[in-house]
């Protein structure tokens, strides 16, 4: 059986009532080793069947980083298909002052609307379709991707409902907590 693992980084250094999606920030340290070793002991017994892939946003990079430091096998890959979602003009602002007005605009388009002129959910979905169709070609029995809640929730969507485009009541779906993780089954 195939599995994908989509291990979320470890909390951002930034106060969370920000917009941070494409921000390039570290997360908190410690968390981020904590999660490591966690992750580290739940793929151990996967050792030489892995594919790791990470977003290039630092706080998937360090994640993968101090992963490899813990199991120098568990070698991973950045994948600019990994990344979180691009809110444009949005990125480091407050969501309440971002305004009723533009987060409006964008539930009542979800797929469609770019919200803060950055990139749409639907773009978002095409890039990460495209990763996600690498792993379920991969002879790797298991693929691991350190990303983001954005990216979570669309390998879900993709699996669950393929190139249908999401309306804003449907996208409900979950995302690991920060450095948590969920395990889907591909085949």
């Amino acid at each position: 059986m195939k599995t994908l693992w989509l291990v979320r980084h470890a909390r951002p250094l930034i106060d969370t009532e920000r917009c941070y999606g494409r921000l390039d920030i570290a997360a908190d340290a410690e968390a981020t080793r904590q999660a490591a070793q966690a992750l580290r002991q739940s793929l151990q017994p996967l050792h030489g069947r892995l594919q790791i892939r990470h977003s290039p946003l630092q706080r998937c990079r360090q994640l993968a980083l101090v992963l490899q430091v813990l199991e120098p096998d568990f070698v991973s890959t950045p994948d600019g298909r990994l990344l979180e979602m691009d809110f444009g003009h949005w990125e480091g602002m407050r969501w309440n002052d971002i305004g009723d007005t533009a987060i409006g605009a964008w539930a009542h388009d979800l797929a469609l609307h770019a919200p803060g002129d950055g990139e749409s959910l639907a773009q978002m979905l095409q890039r990460v379709n495209e990763v996600l169709q690498d792993a379920l070609n991969s002879d790797s029995a298991h693929m691991v991707w350190i990303c983001h809640a954005g990216v979570a929730r669309c390998a879900q969507w993709l699996l669950q409902h393929g190139h249908r485009l999401p309306q804003s009541h449907e996208w409900t779906l979950p995302a690991p907590a920060y450095g948590q993780w969920l395990r889907l089954e591909l085949s």
